[in-house]
């Protein structure tokens, strides 16, 4: 509800369980109950927000007025079903607490949720739901004081792997060029030699170009820099080059920096919070902001391990091969853990768009026109419109030009 009435509508709200206060109450005033006290702004409560621990709940979509919802309420509530309820559902992600089959980075598979069964994904349905609510308080309470909030657009660097061919060091430099050798990609072994001699720029170096398309646009830019050790699926330069320390430290001048935790540190608390430790003295500040390798969020164990390792927000919060709202908001939230019963001190910023999600597109003016699509549905309730690009896809090759397709796309939708 606080998510709903202050971090949406901008209304401030307060709550009561004392009848004889909501009664004493002239202002604008909601009942949230089984039955209505008088003929109040009432509605009927579903048992989801009364519950304790996980229950399997049926969720049966229906249509209110063209958007899809659910926990019908009956003909007596004031509007048709119990948002509040919905809204927990899809923001606690009380669905990943559930059986479910885990796919092979043991995540939430996007094909697993009510809004990808339901084609509503690519909505941020609690968020027009709020503006449903909205209208209808307004009908009934003309003077309501709403604070109204504003679009904004964030950028995210991914940089899991900062170079391609440069200061990875002499045995994995030489293993690199042996398997392109070996699997006959000359192309690939002659830009190696090309990098090496320092006579070609390394493709994953796209820094300049991408800080000079954020101050064009003056927008809100994050890079997330892995600083990890290497490993199976760790495979970034080491943390010891000064090379590295000395792109990051440069960055930072620029861009707020922060940390994409590695795939080991998911399960390890030491290792993660070594990693914040280490990044924080190559920037000289506090490193509060968190991502996840392959955006592998295992609710709530996850949003538990980085509370405990300090951090004060995550962007992990989305899918990496689907576009749309994993949350179904494009509003930060706090995280509530069910199993606890408690609201962590962490607050989630859902993204929208993983650049490896429009790999399947295979034009530019197709991968446009479906991000326009969630564009236009975050900027209808002024909401964040997150986007997560790698500086590894804007530096391959490939049918689509990445950067000025990362260009185009800051240029359309930052406002």
């Amino acid at each position: 509800m606080k998510h709903i009435f202050t971090g949406i509508l901008g209304v401030e709200a307060v709550f009561t369980t004392k009848i004889e206060d909501f009664i004493k109450h002239t202002g604008p005033k909601i009942t949230y109950t089984k039955q209505p006290l008088q003929n109040e702004f009432f509605i009927r409560s579903n048992d989801l927000l009364f519950e304790q621990g996980i229950n399997d709940f049926e969720v049966r979509i229906m249509d209110w007025e063209g958007v899809p919802c659910f926990f019908e309420t009956g003909d007596r509530s004031t509007v048709p079903y119990d948002l509040f309820s919905a809204s927990f559902y899809l923001l606690s992600r009380y669905e990943e607490y559930l059986p479910h089959v885990k796919d092979i980075h043991g995540r939430f598979p996007p094909s697993e949720s009510v809004s990808f069964k339901n084609g509503f994904l690519q909505m941020p349905v609690v968020d027009i739901w709020a503006f449903k609510l909205l209208k209808k308080l307004k009908e009934r309470f003309p003077d309501i004081d709403v604070k109204e909030r504003k679009y904004k657009y964030n950028s995210i660097i991914d940089v899991t792997s900062s170079h391609c061919f440069a200061c990875r060091g002499f045995a994995r430099s030489f293993a690199g060029f042996l398997l392109d050798l070996g699997n006959f990609r000359l192309r690939r072994v002659a830009a190696r030699f090309l990098v090496w001699l320092n006579l070609r720029k390394d493709p994953y170096d796209n820094y300049l170009e991408l800080i000079d398309i954020h101050k064009n646009y003056t927008i809100r830019s994050m890079f997330f820099f892995q600083f990890a050790e290497y490993s199976t699926y760790d495979k970034n330069i080491s943390p010891n080059n000064n090379r590295f320390k000395y792109l990051i430290k440069s960055i930072s001048d620029y861009s707020i920096v922060s940390l994409a935790a590695s795939y080991s540190s998911a399960n390890n608390i030491d290792v993660l919070a070594d990693e914040k430790k280490r990044l924080a003295n190559v920037i000289n500040r506090p490193v509060r902001y968190s991502r996840l390798r392959y955006n592998r969020v295992d609710v709530p164990e996850t949003y538990r391990n980085l509370v405990d390792a300090e951090f004060t927000d995550d962007y992990t919060m989305g899918y990496t091969h689907e576009i749309g709202f994993r949350a179904g908001t494009c509003t930060p939230f706090y995280f509530y853990d069910i199993s606890l019963e408690i609201q962590q001190p962490i607050k989630i910023h859902p993204f929208a768009v993983h650049d490896y999600a429009l790999v399947k597109y295979k034009d530019q003016q197709t991968i446009l026109a479906n991000v326009e699509r969630l564009y236009s549905q975050v900027k209808e309730v002024q909401g964040n419109f997150v986007t997560i690009f790698s500086n590894e896809l804007l530096g391959e090759e490939h049918a689509v030009n990445w950067l000025n397709l990362y260009s185009n796309v800051i240029k359309n939708y930052h406002v």
